[in-house]
């Protein structure tokens, strides 16, 4: 009897774990079918960086420039590139500037220069000179310059000062000597005039008359 109803119960229980079973198949089908697909965004491509415009300054065109012999009482002579439409004074810093000993005397400073000119800075009086210059010379526009010698007893302060070696200071000097001596009887007497040292009368004396 105990054999038999040992199999009763097992037979019972397989009818429940059957029937366990079976419902949890039904409910995994039942969410299955119930189950959506989650939507995954697309990644958005990353646009290529691009190269940025040349600005106006790195497409703007170079300077021009001259090329100027410095000589004489400078740190550096030699020749020396300065930007186009450069004074004396810049050619004069693009050679490190005067030495303590240079005597640039009347030199204009303020002098525009041309490509090729040559700056000769002494160490004697009144010994500073643009040569070769075409551009806006201090000469430009006298009778000197034009081939005809200037008149030391007619010649106004704005013809002196165009004379090399002369700027307005020794021009207005020039005036001064004459009108307390009458005239000029003698080109060597500019000599006399406080600025005009020998190698100045010496540049002078083909160009100008009494």
């Amino acid at each position: 009897m105990g054999a038999a109803l040992l199999a009763r119960f097992t037979g019972r229980h397989l009818v429940v774990v059957a029937a366990i079973g079976l419902i949890g198949l039904v409910a995994a089908v039942w969410t299955m079918s119930q189950a959506r697909a989650i939507p995954v965004e697309a990644a958005t491509p990353t646009p290529l960086a691009t190269t940025a415009p040349l600005t106006s300054e790195a497409s703007a065109t170079p300077q021009p420039t001259i090329r100027v012999h410095v000589v004489g009482a400078v740190a550096r002579p030699g020749v020396v590139s300065v930007p186009e439409g450069a004074r004396v004074e810049d050619a004069l810093a693009a050679a490190g500037g005067l030495l303590p000993q240079a005597r640039p005397g009347e030199l204009n400073l303020a002098q525009v220069l041309s490509d090729g000119a040559q700056i000769l800075i002494g160490t004697g009086e009144a010994s500073g000179e643009v040569r070769g210059d075409t551009g806006t010379s201090a000469a430009a526009g006298t009778g000197a310059a034009a081939g005809t010698p200037v008149d030391l007893n007619k010649a106004n302060a704005e013809q002196l000062d165009g004379l090399p070696g002369v700027g307005p200071v020794t021009a207005q000097r020039i005036l001064a000597w004459r009108e307390a001596h009458g005239r000029f009887t003698r080109v060597d007497e500019l000599a006399e005039v406080e600025g005009i040292g020998a190698k100045t009368l010496e540049r002078l004396t083909p160009l100008v008359r009494v």
